[in-house]
């Protein structure tokens, strides 16, 4: 059985501590600093999940109330990059490669993004995954869905 990445080990660590869900944030956001500019909440970790919370505000916000396309793309970033890192084995790396999106209504409301792979794939040579995320409001309708495609590799020995 391959190795098993250490996010999900952190995860479970900081995570039994109280306001360790703010503690697993920031250190996401010190390994990858312009996610800070969101101040994203993760929620909730596994292989082959991810779920994060963006809280509208006005640092987020664009001309018009509403949550920043960009700001919504950097959330679901942020979901996609974290599920993949807990999911890969530490056998291999990746990086993103590309990103689809789809903006279906305005996003006036605090955000919810969640990226799920239903099956987790193999991880054997050099390949490129697709991840979907959908982010929806407060009310649950789904604002934007994106595809990040991210390129999956062994790491060099």
């Amino acid at each position: 059985m391959p190795q098993a990445n250490n996010a999900l080990a952190i995860w479970s660590k900081v995570t039994a501590l109280p306001f360790g869900w703010w503690l697993f944030s920031q250190l996401v956001c010190f390994k990858a600093p312009y996610f800070g500019s969101i101040s994203p909440r993760f929620v909730e970790l596994r292989a082959g999940y991810c779920e994060v919370r963006l809280k509208k505000r006005r640092a987020v916000a664009n001309h018009i109330g509403t949550v920043h396309a960009i700001a919504v793309c950097n959330l679901a970033e942020a979901a996609a990059g974290t599920m993949t890192e807990a999911t890969v084995p530490a056998t291999h790396r990746w990086i993103p490669k590309g990103m689809t999106v789809e903006y279906l209504k305005k996003a006036g409301t605090d955000l919810r993004a969640v990226a799920k792979l239903e099956p987790i794939p193999e991880f054997g040579s050099a390949a490129d995954l697709p991840v979907p995320v959908s982010v929806t409001d407060v009310n649950g309708t789904e604002v934007f869905r994106a595809i990040i495609t991210m390129h999956i590799s062994p790491r060099r020995a």
